[in-house]
């Protein structure tokens, strides 16, 4: 992600709420990132680990981290990215703006 010009900020940044796996950022946007991992797809995808409530968990650990930093998440533009591993690490899927807040 460094090569895609992603500055790396933070990693399992952990709260009674739950844990964001990576921090980065690009340019003025805060990237959070889940990353999930399946050997196979025989119970579904890695990205389809990530269910609704995984989201939510990840949202308002996203706010803790943006107030411990002095950020207003009304102020500051981030989104939430997922990495999903397959097989091994032979397939990697960058998926942006994989979570939305609604």
């Amino acid at each position: 992600m460094q090569r895609q010009g992603l500055r790396f900020l933070d990693q399992n940044f952990l709260t009674k709420v739950g844990e964001i796996d990576l921090i980065f950022q690009q340019g003025e946007t805060i990237i959070f990132v889940e990353v999930k991992y399946r050997k196979n797809d025989a119970f579904g995808s890695a990205a389809e680990m990530v269910t609704y409530a995984k989201m939510r968990k990840l949202v308002k650990t996203a706010q803790i981290w943006l107030s411990q930093q002095k950020c207003s998440a009304h102020t500051i533009d981030y989104r939430f990215d997922v990495i999903a591993i397959h097989d091994s690490g032979r397939d990697i899927n960058w998926i942006q703006n994989a979570i939305s807040e609604g």
